[in-house]
């Protein structure tokens, strides 16, 4: 015979049903919460993507100009050159100097900053570009730029003739190459303006997909 007081089937089920509630509630309510914070993450993270995209192409906006600028200063000066050479006009052989701000680390600091992590795989792709013809560029003109301090600036006061051979008006052999040294930094100026027009193009896809 059954124990009137001890609960039956029908006082059980509410009280599962309770329970079943109750767990699903917690567990709804803990998704929210994982959901909501993931949510803000991401937030954060768009934000600080766009900030930091921002800041780039500022940077790569006024590289771009100088490069733009440069590139053309130096053309007229190849173009100068050669027309005097031609003529036979023995034109003057100048020191060859070039500043620069760019630092290395300056990239680091950024991709370090969160670029690695949030920025888009061509982007990325493009600012390696872009660090490698500064870097090789900038290394080929500081060993003009040593060279120029060794066999020319010492001899500024020279005449025409320690440059030049008078017979020929030719460049001598030890500054024929000084034609070639002002070409090279024609082509760097030039391939530094593609190199930022590229990442200038990524940054703002990159900026419009998000």
């Amino acid at each position: 015979m059954s124990d009137p007081s001890s609960p039956g089937p029908k006082s059980f089920l509410p009280r599962l049903g309770h329970w079943a509630a109750q767990v699903l509630l917690v567990f709804l309510g803990a998704y929210a919460a994982f959901w909501l914070n993931n949510y803000q993450e991401h937030q954060q993270e768009a934000r600080r993507r766009d900030q930091i995209l921002a800041a780039l192409e500022h940077e790569a906006t006024g590289g771009l100009e100088s490069a733009k600028t440069e590139g053309a200063r130096e053309r007229q000066r190849v173009a100068e050159f050669r027309r005097a050479l031609d003529a036979g006009e023995m034109p003057p052989v100048r020191p060859f100097g070039f500043t620069t701000d760019y630092s290395a680390t300056d990239a680091a600091t950024l991709l370090q900053s969160g670029g690695y992590q949030l920025f888009d795989v061509k982007t990325l792709t493009a600012l390696r570009q872009l660090e490698s013809t500064l870097r090789g560029g900038l290394s080929r003109i500081m060993h003009y730029e040593k060279l120029s301090d060794e066999l020319i600036v010492p001899n500024l006061d020279q005449d025409a003739s320690f440059f030049y051979d008078p017979a020929t008006k030719q460049l001598r052999k030890r500054f024929s190459e000084y034609p070639t040294v002002l070409q090279t930094c024609v082509n760097f100026f030039d391939d530094l303006e593609k190199a930022y027009s590229e990442l200038l193009a990524q940054i703002r896809a990159e900026r419009q997909r998000h």
